[in-house]
C-alpha cells in the first residue's frame, strides 16, 4: 500500500522556482513534500544558465588572447582543448550542485521524493509508493527544448541545450536552429572556440528585444565569423553523426543546402505538462502552459504554478521571483499579484543584451510625449580603459520624468540593468537617477550620465537663463 502523507505544502518540481519554495516553507518550519523525477537543480544548474555562462567564459577567455594586440601583449589564437573546456563546465555544475542537492533539502526538514508526480483527483497526487494529500501544491516543472516539426529532423543526430553540454569534442561546424537567445549564445561561444557556425532563423534574431540593440549584437557575431542566416525556412535536414545537411528556403522560394557536423536546435521552448494529471485535477491548461491568475492560482484554489509552465517569461530569476510571491500567498494569505513590468532580461552575448520594463516602440505607443534618454558606451572612460567602447544605454521615461524602461547593450550590461530594475520596481523619477555619485570611473556613470540628459532642453530655455542673469545682478 502506498504511504500517505500530508505536508502543508507539496511542490512538484525541483528546478529554481520549485527549491525555492521548498527552502522558504523549511525556513518558516512548514511541512513540505518535495517531488523530482529527474535532476535536482532542474534546467538551469544542469542543462542552462549555470552551463551555458560556463562555456561563454571559456570563449570570452579564448577571445581575449585574440584581441590582447591593443593592450601591448602579442595577439596569439587560443589552443583549444574543448574536452577540458568540458571539464570546466561540469566543474562548475559540481560546485553548485550541493546548494540544490537532495541531501541539502532533506537536511533541511523537506520530504524529497524521486519520482514522477501525478493528480488522481483535485486533492491528492500519487509519486512512486506515495500518496500526498497537502493542504496547498506547487507545480514548479518548468519547461524543455521545443523540437519543430522539420522533414527529416527526427532521422539525424540532433543536440539541444539539455545534450550539447555533454558534448566533449568541439564541432568543426555548428548549425544552430533559432537565432534567440540560448542560439545566439551558443553560437558565439562555439565559434570563439574555434568552430565554424551558421545559425539560421525564421524571423529576425533577437526579436524580442530592442531592434537597435539587438543589429548591434547580430553585428559583432557576424564580424567574429558567424553566418547568420535570417528570414529563411528549415525545409528539411538529412544525413547522420558528423555530416548533416539543412536545406533552408530563402525569398522567392530560393533553396539552398547547408552541411556540417553538429546540428544544435534552439527554436524555443515548452512547458513541461505531460503525466501530470491536470484534467482529473480540475487544472486549466494551454499549450503555453498552465492557466494562472494574477496570484499564480490555477483554476484549481488549492494549487499554484510557477516559472516556465505557468507560461510568460522563461527565466530563472522569474521562477524565483514567483515563489516568492506563492510563498506570501500560502503561508501568510497575503494578496500578491504578479507585475510582469519590473522583470529585467538579459542575453549573455558580448556585448550583453539586457532589458527592462517597456522598450522604446512600447513607451512611444503607451505615453504621449514619452522621452528617450541615451548615453554611449563610447563616452565613458571606463569604457575606453578596457576598450570596451561598443555600446549604449537607452532610457524611456514619461514625459514628466517617470521611468518606464531601460535597454543597455554592451560591456557587463546584465549587471548595469539591475539599478534600473530597481528603479521601475519602485517607480523611481529620473530625477532620483541624477542625485547619486556614481564612482569613477565606472561604467555604471553611463546610467547616471543618461539620466542627466532628461534636462538637457532645459538648458537653452530663455526664462532659466533670464533667472541666472537676474541672480548675477545680486552679487
Amino acid at each position: 500500500m502506498a504511504e500517505i502523507l500530508k505536508p502543508d505544502i507539496c511542490v512538484i518540481g525541483a528546478g529554481s522556482g520549485g527549491l525555492s519554495v521548498a527552502a522558504a516553507a523549511a525556513t518558516f518550519g512548514v511541512s513540505c513534500v518535495l517531488i523530482e523525477k529527474g535532476m535536482m537543480g532542474g534546467d538551469c544548474l544542469n542543462y542552462g544558465c549555470v552551463p551555458s555562462k560556463a562555456l561563454i567564459a571559456s570563449a570570452k577567455r579564448a577571445e581575449a588572447l585574440r584581441k590582447a594586440g591593443p593592450f601591448g601583449m602579442a595577439a596569439t589564437e587560443p589552443v583549444v582543448d574543448f574536452a577540458k573546456v568540458n571539464d570546466h563546465v561540469k566543474g562548475v555544475i559540481a560546485a553548485i550542485a550541493p546548494n540544490d542537492s537532495e541531501e541539502r533539502f532533506t537536511g533541511l526538514g523537506v520530504r524529497v521524493i524521486r519520482e514522477a508526480a501525478s493528480f488522481v483527483n483535485t486533492r491528492r497526487v500519487v509519486a512512486g509508493n506515495f500518496e500526498i494529500r497537502a493542504r496547498r501544491y506547487v507545480i514548479a516543472t518548468g519547461s524543455s527544448p521545443l523540437v519543430p516539426p522539420i522533414p527529416g529532423l527526427d532521422k539525424v543526430p540532433y543536440l539541444t541545450n539539455e545534450t550539447i553540454f555533454d558534448n566533449r569534442q568541439r564541432p568543426v561546424h555548428l548549425i544552430v536552429i533559432g537565432g534567440g537567445p540560448i542560439g545566439m549564445e551558443m553560437a558565439q561561444a562555439h565559434r570563439r572556440l574555434g568552430s565554424a557556425v551558421t545559425v539560421v532563423e525564421m524571423f529576425t534574431p533577437l526579436a524580442k528585444d530592442d531592434p537597435e540593440a539587438a543589429e548591434l549584437v547580430v553585428e559583432r557575431l557576424r564580424r567574429e565569423g558567424v553566418d547568420i542566416r535570417a528570414g529563411v525556412k528549415v525545409v528539411g535536414v538529412t544525413g547522420g553523426r558528423g555530416a548533416i545537411t539543412v536545406e533552408i528556403e530563402g525569398g522567392r522560394q530560393v533553396r539552398e543546402k547547408i552541411s556540417g557536423t553538429h546540428l544544435l536546435v534552439a527554436a524555443g521552448r515548452k512547458p513541461n505538462l505531460d503525466g501530470l494529471g491536470l484534467e482529473v485535477a480540475g487544472i486549466a491548461y494551454e499549450r503555453t502552459g498552465i492557466s494562472v491568475n494574477k496570484g499564480l492560482r490555477t483554476s484549481n484554489r488549492r494549487v499554484y504554478a510557477i516559472g516556465d509552465v505557468a507560461g510568460g517569461y522563461q527565466f530563472t530569476h522569474v521562477a524565483n521571483y514567483h515563489a516568492g510571491l506563492v510563498i506570501r500567498s500560502a503561508l501568510f494569505r497575503l494578496p500578491v499579484k504578479e507585475d510582469p513590468s519590473i522583470i529585467p532580461w538579459v542575453t549573455y552575448t558580448d556585448p550583453e543584451l539586457a532589458q527592462v520594463g517597456m522598450s522604446e516602440a512600447e513607451a512611444s505607443e503607451a505615453q504621449k510625449g514619452s522621452r528617450v534618454l541615451r548615453w554611449t558606451y563610447a563616452e565613458n572612460d571606463r569604457a575606453q580603459t578596457e576598450r570596451a567602447t561598443e555600446g549604449f544605454i537607452k532610457v524611456v521615461t514619461s514625459k514628466r520624468g517617470k521611468i518606464l524602461g531601460a535597454t543597455i547593450v554592451g560591456a557587463s550590461a546584465g549587471e548595469l540593468i539591475q539599478i534600473w530594475a530597481l528603479a521601475i520596481a519602485k517607480g523611481l523619477n529620473n530625477k532620483t537617477m541624477t542625485g547619486f555619485i556614481s564612482p569613477y570611473p565606472t561604467l555604471g556613470e553611463i546610467s547616471k550620465r543618461a539620466a542627466i540628459t532628461f534636462y538637457t532642453p532645459s538648458l537653452t530655455n530663455p526664462w532659466l537663463r533670464r533667472i541666472i542673469a537676474l541672480l548675477r545682478l545680486f552679487g
